[in-house]
């Protein structure tokens, strides 16, 4: 068993830090959620991925890109509710491994029916809704 790190040690391990990050703006999050076609589906860490390189960084701040995934999904739920058809797909983007956004309109239960819709196998695993293969569904970003 490794011994335990002092936190004088812990304090001098850089972890290659600095690294250079983007804080995306929301229309940029909201624009890659856009692209994802029916069938497909994206999770934050593809579009995190995309505005990285976009931005030539070594990352895209994690809170900030979730944050505005939800802006995004809750500004198209307004947008279909005053009648527009043409809404970003926000149910095709889910969180890293798979998961269902239970924070999405609707819930859970309104992002399954909308993947079930589209061809896609959702499944619980333990506490978790995921869709069932989602890597084979993965929309990959131009890069």
């Amino acid at each position: 068993m490794k011994p335990k790190k002092s936190m004088r040690e812990k304090l001098a391990d850089s972890k290659d830090l600095p690294k250079t990050i983007v804080v995306p703006a929301p229309l940029e999050v909201d624009a890659l959620m856009k692209q994802v076609p029916p069938g497909k589906i994206a999770t934050i860490t593809e579009i995190r991925a995309t505005l990285a390189r976009q931005h030539r960084t070594d990352v895209a701040c994690p809170m900030t890109t979730g944050i505005f995934a939800w802006m995004a999904a809750q500004a198209a739920e307004e947008a279909e509710a005053a009648g527009e058809a043409d809404i970003t797909p926000y149910w095709r983007t889910l969180k890293t491994g798979g998961e269902l956004n239970a924070k999405y309109p609707g819930g859970i239960k309104d992002q399954k029916r909308r993947l079930e819709a589209e061809g896609h196998k959702v499944a619980k695993k333990g506490r978790t809704t995921i869709v069932r293969d989602f890597e084979r569904a993965l929309f990959r970003f131009e890069r």
